[in-house]
């Protein structure tokens, strides 16, 4: 479904603190319980406790929960050139 590329991007925008689920579903189509299934299957089974304990209520990852007067969905520095 997905080549190595995109499961490493989606598996990065997953972690990201600012970056909202609705952005990934937007991107490649996985609502908030594809990921979670996407996010098990491909990665360590700790990682996925880990990040899902991170996440669990976290306001910057819902659209819906987060300050209306926050714009960007990344940080300043997140695209810089490498």
């Amino acid at each position: 479904m997905f080549d190595s590329g995109q499961v490493s991007r989606i598996i990065e925008m997953a972690w990201e603190d600012r970056t909202p689920f609705e952005a990934i579903e937007s991107l490649y189509g996985l609502n908030h319980s594809q990921l979670v299934n996407f996010m098990r299957d491909n990665i360590s089974s700790g990682s996925f406790k880990v990040w899902r304990k991170r996440h669990a209520g976290r306001t910057t990852k819902h659209l819906k929960l987060r300050n209306p007067a926050i714009m960007r969905s990344h940080c300043k520095t997140q695209y810089k050139n490498r």
